[in-house]
């Protein structure tokens, strides 16, 4: 695999700077060297690097939990079949399961609409210790409901124009708030999964040509695929508007689901490794306590074979 430094070249939305989807390739598939082996090679390497990756994650998910200091938020982010379903299952499948929580948010309760457009998604957010991923996001909120404006009016907002100076008042209110949550210990590490249009196809027929993958099918994603155009650009502004020093953006070439679980597990893992956290250390206090209890065990042991001899 690539060097974190070559990662962080290729996927990394610099804070500032436009971002151009045309410009990020979606089925890329490695350096010179990856790019000579064939689909099934390819794939086995990744699931090799995803192997290794989660024995350094789960080390690193375990010093999170003990500091008990740092919480760090995943966000996936995807047009529909970019694999934000198997990435959860794949690249996370090797950590504690108690660690760990997963959000997938759905259509806005009416409760949800009775208040500010992030106030469910902070009701989900990981507490100290733990890893938390929401499959979906805070980002609706400059996505779908830009791009069908029924959904906006459903918010219940104050009357107002819904234009340019709306929308970046929304992007100003998401920096704001992962601002605030990295102040107070919160690693945040946004992934938008780069799918093709074409790729989009090539899954949604998987769906439909295989009886064991027809409940993956929903026929609202059809539909959504009629918008892609639209969802593009606000994607683009979305990013543009978004990546920032304390949070920025990772763009994944989605084609190749192995290739974007390598990479995602990758910066995953040097994003936990990268808060410096170590094993804690006791007081001198804690240190006799646990001292007295270790003599405590010796003396029970001792005493259970004295009664045996006797």
């Amino acid at each position: 695999m690539l060097s974190m430094r070559e990662v962080e070249k290729l996927f990394r939305v610099t804070p500032g700077t436009r971002l151009r989807l045309k410009d990020h390739e979606t089925d890329w598939s490695g350096d010179e060297d990856l790019r000579r082996l064939t689909s099934d090679e390819l794939r086995e390497t990744a699931k090799t690097f995803i192997v290794r990756n989660l024995a350094e994650l789960a080390d690193a998910q375990e010093r999170l939990f003990a500091n008990d200091v740092y919480s760090v938020l995943v966000v996936l982010q995807a047009m529909d079949a970019a694999g934000k379903d198997g990435m959860v299952k794949h690249v996370m499948s090797g950590l504690n399961p108690q660690g760990c929580q997963v959000f997938s948010f759905k259509r806005p309760s009416e409760d949800d609409l009775d208040h500010n457009f992030l106030w469910r998604y902070t009701r989900a957010l990981p507490e100290r210790g733990r890893i938390g991923i929401f499959n979906r996001s805070y980002y609706e909120e400059t996505l779908i409901v830009r791009v069908h404006p029924d959904v906006l009016e459903r918010q219940r907002l104050p009357a107002g124009k819904r234009g340019k100076d709306f929308w970046q008042r929304r992007y100003d209110d998401i920096n704001a708030f992962e601002q605030h949550l990295t102040n107070n210990g919160t690693l945040v590490l946004k992934f938008f999964l780069h799918i093709s249009k074409k790729e989009q196809r090539k899954r949604f027929l998987e769906r439909l040509d295989n009886p064991a993958k027809h409940w993956k099918f929903n026929v609202a994603d059809l539909h959504e695929r009629a918008y892609w155009d639209d969802y593009r650009a606000a994607y683009e502004d979305t990013i543009t508007q978004t990546s920032t020093e304390v949070a920025p953006w990772w763009v994944i070439p989605a084609d190749n689901k192995w290739v974007s679980r390598a990479l995602v597990a990758a910066i995953l893992g040097k994003g936990i490794k990268g808060l410096g956290l170590q094993p804690p250390t006791l007081s001198d206090a804690q240190l006799a306590m646990l001292g007295e209890a270790r003599t405590q065990l010796l003396t029970e042991s001792s005493g259970k074979s004295a009664r045996r001899r006797g």
